[in-house]
């Protein structure tokens, strides 16, 4: 059974909804798709957190080489980047 792979607006949905509920106490207007997250929004900790949401709630594993990259974590657009990306891979192998 294959899962249909989720549209780019979706992920930055739930991702932005996760970064607001945990780390801004519900002020979303305070949080840009293309803010520099760690640091401004998060800190060491939260990245953590950020991290054990992601692979909770899209299925995946977030590798430590991939943690090294910093663009792949550094805004909610780059997470859902490469939430998709992730997700299109576990799609085809």
């Amino acid at each position: 059974m294959t899962i249909p792979i989720m549209q780019i607006a979706d992920i930055e949905r739930e991702i932005r909804t996760f970064l607001v509920s945990t780390f801004l106490f519900g002020k979303g207007d305070a949080l840009r798709d293309d803010e520099l997250l760690l640091g401004n929004v998060i800190d060491s900790s939260g990245t953590i957190e950020l991290l054990m949401f992601l692979q909770e709630q899209f299925g995946i594993t977030v590798e430590d080489e991939e943690i090294a990259v910093p663009e792949n974590f550094a805004s909610v657009r780059n997470i859902a980047a490469y939430i998709s990306k992730k997700l299109g891979k576990s799609q085809t192998g």
